[in-house]
C-alpha cells in the first residue's frame, strides 16, 4: 500500500488526506447537532406536558376554593332570605345562579380529575415517561419522592388509597356532602320553616351538613395542593439542566472528538510514513555529505515529487564527486608552481630586490610578470624615500630650530600677558567691591525713602484721626449735654407719679374708713381699698428711688460734659501740635528723596564700571588662554617636528637594508636631483625603470596607470590591447581585462580625481601595515615606509604628477 501511495503525486495525497480529515468531522458534527436538536425537542415536549400539569392542578385549585366559597354564600343567602332580616328578591335569584354556578365546577373538576390521573400521573401515565425519567435520573433524591407524592395525593383524591376506600376518596365525599347540603338548602328554600324551634331545628341540620362538607373539604384541598406542589417541583427539575441533557451531550461529544482525533492521528501517520519519513532521510544524506561522505547515495522509492529530488541528488553528487577530483588534480599542479615560484622570490623578502622571478606560460605567469614589476617599482621607490629621507631630515632640523625660537618668544608673551590679566583682575575687583558698597547704600536709600514714605503717610492719617476725635469729643458733648436735659424731663416725670403715688394712698385711706363705716357691707370694699393703699406705698417707694437714680444720673452727666469740654481743648492743641510735626516731616521727606537718587545714580555708575571691569577682565582671560593654547600648539609643533626628524632618520636607516642596483632606471626619469615638472612628460608608453616589461606564453597583457607611469607595454610581437580612457590620456585602462575589474579600477581613478591629493603606501618597515595619508606629509604605518602611488602627490614634491582637471 505504501509503494502505491509513493506513486501518487504528494499534492493529491495531502489534498485527499486533508478532505478526508476535514470531512469526517463534519459528518460527526452534524450527527451530533442532529441527537442534540432531537434531545432538546423531547426536552422541550416534557417542559410543555409540565407546564400544562402544573397548569391544570393551579385551576383545579381555585375550582375548589370557589365551589366551597359558592357552598357557604348560598348557605348564608337561604338562612338570610328564610329568616326575614333581608328582603331582596334578586338575593333568590343569585342563589339559584350560584347552584348552577356550583352544579358546574362540580362537572368540570371531576371530568379534569379522571383526565388528569390517566394523563398527568408521573407514576403510570405513559405521557409522562420522559418527565419519569428526567426525575429519576437528574433528581434522583427527590424525584422518586416527587412520584409516590402525586400517586398518593391523586389516589387521595380519586378513592384509590386505603384510607379512603371506603367512602370512595376525598373527591367523592365532598361532593355527596356538598349535594346534600345544596339538597337540604334547596328544600328549606322551596318549603320555608316558620321562625322559632322548627327554624333553629332546621338550621342545625343544614349546618351540621355544611360543617361535614367543610372538614372534608379541608382534606381535599390539601390533597390536591399536594399535586399541585408536586407539579411545581416537576417543573423546576424539568426546566433545569440536568444529567439527562449533559451526559448524552458530553458522551457524543466526547465520541465525536475521539473519532476525529483518530481520524487526524491516521492522516498524519500516512503523511509521515509517506512525507516525512522520505525527507528525513533525504536530510540525513545531506548531513553526510556536509560531514565529507561523498559515497552516500538516497534510495528511490516511488514517482513522487521526493523520489525525483533523490534521483536528481544522487545525479549531482556524481557530478560533485567527479569535479573534486579534477579540482585536486589542478590543485596539485598548482601547489608545485606556487612552491617553486616561492623559492625563487624568497630572496625578496631578506630585501635583496635584485632578483627576479621566471615568467611561466601558465596561471602564475602574470603573478611574476607582477612581482618582477613590484621589485623594480619597490627598488625606485627605496631610492628615492633615501633622498627624501634625507631632505626631510635636514628640513625638519632647520625648521625645529626656527620654532624653537617661536616657542620661547611665546613663553615670554604669555609672562606679560599673564600680569597684565592679574591687574586687570584686581581692578574688577576692586570695582565689584564698589559696586557692592554702593549696591548696599542704595538699598540703605530705598530703605529710608520706603520708610520716610510710611511716616508721611502715619503722620496724614495721625492728623486725620484727630480730627476725627475732635468730631467726635464735639458730638459727645452735644450728646451728654441732650441727656441732661432728657434727665431733668425724667426727673419731672418721676414727681409726678410721687404726686399720682400720694394722692392714690389718700384715696384708699379715704375708701378704708368709708368700708369701715359701711359695716359688713363694706367688707369687700375695704379689702379692695387696703390693696390699693399697699400698691399706693410701694409706688411711692419706687418712685423715691427712682428719685434717687435720676438725681444720682444727672451728678454723673454734669461730670462727663465737664471732661468732654477739657478733652475738646487738649484735642484742639494736640491738632495744631500734629499740623507742626506734619510740616517739620515734609521738609525731611524731601531731603531724603533727594539723597536716595543721588544713591541711586551712584550704584548705577557703579555698576556700569564694575561691568567693564569685568569685560575686560573676560577679554584679558580669553587673550591669555588663546596666548597659552597658541603656545601649547607652537611646543607640540615643535615636539611633532623633533619627531618627525626622528622618523626620517630611522626611515634612512631603514632603507640602507634593502640591496639595489646603483645604476637604477629611476635616475634617468628624474635627472639626477632634478624633478620633472608636471607637464613635460612624454605620452608614450613607458615603466618606471625606462624599459619594458617582458611576458611568456599565454600570460595577458596589462597596462596599469600610475602617476608619471601611464602603463606597461607587452612583448614584442604580441598586439597592444586598446586603451580606453576616462577623461584624458593619463590613465588609459586595458579593455581585456574584466567587465567588474575594470568597473571598480575606472570607479578609482575618477575617484581620486576628484578627492584632494593623498597618499597610499603599503607599509614594509616597522609597523608591516597599511596606512592613508592625507597632507603633505602622508603617514607611513607605525614604521618605515615604502609605498607605491596610486593618486597625486602634493604640489611641493618634485615628482611627477598628472594634470590638473
Amino acid at each position: 500500500m505504501i509503494q502505491s501511495l509513493n506513486n501518487v503525486p504528494i499534492f493529491q495525497r495531502l489534498f485527499v488526506s486533508f478532505a478526508f480529515a476535514a470531512a469526517i468531522p463534519a459528518v460527526v458534527i452534524i450527527l451530533l447537532g442532529n441527537f442534540y436538536l432531537s434531545n432538546l425537542s423531547t426536552r422541550g415536549q416534557a417542559v410543555q406536558t409540565s407546564v400544562d400539569a402544573q397548569s391544570i392542578a393551579s385551576t383545579q385549585e381555585n375550582n375548589l376554593l370557589r365551589m366551597n366559597a359558592l357552598l357557604q354564600t348560598r348557605y348564608n343567602g337561604v338562612f338570610a332570605s328564610i329568616s326575614g332580616q333581608i328582603h331582596d328578591p334578586a338575593l333568590a335569584a343569585s342563589d339559584g345562579l350560584i347552584g348552577a354556578d356550583i352544579a358546574t365546577s362540580e362537572a368540570d373538576f371531576n371530568s379534569t380529575l379522571t383526565s388528569y390521573a390517566g394523563t398527568y400521573e408521573i407514576a403510570t401515565s405513559p405521557n409522562m415517561t420522559e418527565i419519569r425519567n428526567i426525575l429519576l435520573n437528574d433528581n434522583p433524591t427527590t424525584g422518586p419522592g416527587i412520584i409516590n407524592d402525586q400517586q398518593q395525593a391523586l389516589s387521595l383524591v380519586n378513592g384509590t388509597a386505603a384510607s379512603t376506600a371506603s367512602i370512595g376518596g376525598l373527591w367523592s365525599a365532598y361532593r355527596q356532602l356538598q349535594d346534600s347540603t345544596l339538597q337540604q338548602l334547596s328544600v328549606l328554600e322551596k318549603n320555608p320553616p316558620a321562625l322559632g324551634a322548627t327554624l333553629d331545628d332546621a338550621f342545625n341540620n343544614t349546618y351540621q351538613s355544611l360543617y361535614n362538607a367543610n372538614r372534608t373539604f379541608i382534606q381535599l384541598n390539601n390533597a390536591w395542593q399536594r399535586v399541585v406542589s408536586d407539579s411545581s417541583a416537576m417543573g423546576k427539575t424539568v426546566t433545569s439542566v440536568g444529567a439527562s441533557v449533559r451526559t448524552p451531550v458530553i458522551v457524543a461529544t466526547a465520541l465525536a472528538v475521539l473519532l476525529s482525533v483518530i481520524i487526524i492521528f491516521l492522516t498524519g501517520g500516512l503523511a509521515n510514513l509517506t512525507i516525512a519519513f522520505p525527507l528525513r532521510r533525504l536530510a540525513a544524506l545531506t548531513k553526510d555529505i556536509s560531514g565529507g561522505n561523498t559515497n552516500a547515495r538516497a534510495s528511490v522509492i516511488g514517482r513522487d515529487e521526493i523520489a525525483l529530488v533523490a534521483s536528481s541528488m544522487n545525479s549531482m553528487l556524481d557530478n560533485i564527486v567527479q569535479l573534486i577530483q579534477r579540482t585536486q588534480a589542478e590543485r596539485d599542479e598548482l601547489q608545485s608552481q606556487v612552491e617553486k615560484l616561492v623559492s625563487e622570490v624568497s630572496g625578496a623578502g631578506e630585501g635583496d630586490l635584485r632578483i627576479q622571478a621566471e615568467v611561466t606560460a601558465n596561471a602564475l605567469g602574470v603573478l611574476a610578470d607582477s612581482f618582477n614589476y613590484m621589485v623594480e617599482e619597490l627598488s625606485s621607490l627605496v631610492i628615492r624615500v633615501k633622498r627624501v629621507a634625507h631632505e626631510v631630515e635636514h628640513s625638519t632640523i632647520e625648521t625645529y630650530d626656527r620654532m624653537g625660537q617661536l616657542v620661547r618668544s611665546a613663553d615670554v608673551q604669555i609672562e606679560q600677558i599673564a600680569r597684565s590679566a592679574a591687574e586687570v583682575e584686581k581692578m574688577a575687583t576692586a570695582s565689584r567691591q564698589v559696586a557692592e558698597r554702593a549696591e548696599s547704600l542704595s538699598k540703605v536709600a530705598r530703605e529710608a525713602r520706603s520708610t520716610a514714605h510710611d511716616g508721611r503717610e502715619a503722620v496724614q492719617q495721625t492728623v486725620q484721626g484727630i480730627g476725627r476725635i475732635q468730631e467726635n469729643v464735639k458730638d459727645t458733648a452735644s450728646k451728654v449735654q441732650q441727656l441732661g436735659e432728657r434727665s431733668q424731663e425724667i426727673n419731672n416725670i418721676v414727681d409726678v407719679m410721687s404726686n399720682i403715688a400720694h394722692q392714690t394712698n389718700r384715696l384708699a385711706l379715704d375708701a378704708s374708713i368709708q368700708a369701715a363705716m359701711a359695716g359688713a357691707n363694706g367688707k369687700g370694699f375695704l379689702a379692695v381699698a387696703e390693696d390699693i393703699r399697699r400698691l399706693a406705698e410701694r409706688a411711692k417707694e419706687q418712685t423715691r428711688q427712682i428719685t434717687q437714680l435720676v438725681r444720682s444720673f444727672r451728678e454723673d452727666i454734669g461730670s462727663v460734659a465737664v471732661s468732654m469740654n477739657d478733652t475738646e481743648r487738649e484735642t484742639q492743641v494736640g491738632s495744631q501740635l500734629t499740623h507742626a510735626v506734619g510740616t517739620s516731616l515734609e521738609s525731611l521727606f524731601s531731603v531724603v528723596e533727594r539723597q536716595a537718587r543721588e544713591v541711586e545714580l551712584i550704584s548705577q555708575v557703579s555698576i556700569q564700571q564694575y561691568q567693564s571691569s569685568n569685560t575686560v577682565a573676560h577679554i584679558m582671560g580669553d587673550v591669555s588662554l588663546s596666548t597659552r593654547q597658541t603656545g601649547s600648539s607652537t611646543h607640540e609643533a615643535s615636539q611633532n617636528m623633533e619627531r618627525l626628524a626622528r622618523l626620517a632618520e630611522q626611515l634612512r636607516s631603514s632603507v640602507e637594508a634593502f640591496k639595489v642596483n646603483e645604476e637604477s632606471p629611476w635616475e634617468a626619469v628624474l635627472g639626477g636631483k632634478q624633478g620633472v615638472a608636471p607637464n613635460s612628460r612624454s605620452n608614450d608608453s613607458w615603466s618606471l625603470s625606462n624599459t619594458y616589461r617582458t611576458v611568456t606564453g599565454s600570460a595577458e597583457a596589462q597596462r596599469i596607470g600610475a602617476p608619471g607611469v601611464p602603463g606597461i607595454s607587452n612583448v614584442p610581437g604580441f598586439p597592444v590591447p586598446p586603451v580606453i580612457s576616462t577623461d584624458d590620456s593619463f590613465y588609459p585602462m586595458p579593455a581585456a581585462l574584466p567587465a567588474s575589474i575594470r568597473q571598480r579600477a575606472e570607479q578609482s581613478l575618477s575617484r581620486n580625481m576628484q578627492e584632494p591629493p593623498r597618499w597610499n603606501g603599503e607599509g614594509n618597515g616597522n609597523g608591516n601595515g597599511r596606512s592613508n595619508g592625507n597632507g603633505n606629509n602622508g603617514n607611513h604605518g607605525n614604521g618605515n615606509g615604502n609605498g607605491r602611488w596610486f593618486t597625486p602627490p602634493p604640489a611641493s614634491t618634485p615628482f611627477p604628477q598628472p594634470p590638473q582637471r
